[in-house]
């Protein structure tokens, strides 16, 4: 068994993270073992067709550039088959993934409704014991149930686009409550200028006006490097310090109820309320209560 205290080299970071994402056996005194580094985790989330991947290139390859060591976890849509990513990592950044400071991984949303895995806390946490400077999570874009992803990212990067509708309905998505930073994407198109306004306007109604908009265009690179300086400068805020905590008993709290429900059989559940929701006399409440 490898020492996962002194993950050093791609080789080991992979094996590792296959070895907790599978729950091969030991994986929990992996986890245990595991010394994560304080590498910012910056999550992009938003609805299909914002551009999210393509920003995310666009922000990669200044980071690479400079040097930085960067790693990124897409999650995909899982296949109805084997449960499996169905797209893949070098489908949506092909260009880079021979690059020796870029580690990809892929992970399957496994039918999570928030847009990430139900792995993704350990893959991230093992991610952080490897020296990256940065930890990206991009998410599959399942529109209004992605709020999740602020529980696991120390930045969330809320990227919108004219075409993606009326910026009210993101508000009630409730991105206006997990965005850092709201980025409209594809700005050099009809109507790009509207929803900043209307964005701005929310946000001045939600007293949240210290939330940065910022304006790119990702296939041109434009707008990148101020959304690179504003993450770094969201890194070392107050508020970031602040909600640590709150997204550390957030996290204590997904990893216990997890555990908890490790061997529940649903099936059995389904059973039982199956030969009883339809008694005159049944109490959801009450069907529950040897459960609690």
């Amino acid at each position: 068994m490898f020492n996962p205290t002194s993950i050093n080299d791609f080789k080991t970071l992979a094996r590792t993270i296959s070895v907790v994402e599978n729950e091969v056996e030991g994986f929990e005194l992996v986890l245990q073992q595991i010394q994560p580094n304080d590498i910012p985790v910056i999550g992009f989330t938003g609805p299909p067709g914002a551009g999210k991947s393509t920003l995310l290139n666009a922000v990669i390859s200044i980071l690479l550039e400079e040097g930085k060591k960067v790693g990124l976890v897409l999650v995909d849509p899982s296949s109805p088959f084997n449960l499996g990513a169905l797209l893949g990592d070098r489908l949506r950044m092909s260009t880079h993934f021979n690059n020796p400071h870029l580690f990809i991984r892929s992970v399957a949303s496994r039918g999570s409704l928030g847009g990430l895995s139900d792995k993704i806390m350990e893959v991230v946490e093992v991610m952080k014991a490897y020296p990256f400077d940065f930890i990206f999570v991009e998410t599959v874009g399942v529109g209004q149930s992605e709020v999740e992803i602020a529980g696991l990212a120390d930045t969330t990067v809320v990227v919108l686009v004219p075409e993606s509708g009326d910026s009210v309905q993101a508000m009630k998505a409730g991105l206006m409550e997990i965005a850092d930073i709201f980025v409209v994407n594809k700005a050099d198109r009809a109507d790009a200028d509207a929803v900043i306004n209307s964005l701005s306007f929310q946000l001045q109604l939600n007293q949240k006006e210290n939330i940065p908009l910022l304006k790119t265009v990702a296939v041109e690179s434009k707008g990148i490097k101020e959304l690179i300086a504003e993450i770094l400068k969201q890194r070392y805020s107050e508020k970031n310090n602040e909600r640590k905590l709150i997204l550390l008993a957030e996290k204590a709290l997904r990893i216990i109820a997890k555990h908890r429900m490790k061997n529940f059989d649903q099936q059995q559940l389904k059973t039982q309320l199956q030969k009883q929701m339809n008694a005159p006399a049944f109490n959801l409440y009450g069907f529950l209560k040897p459960y609690l």
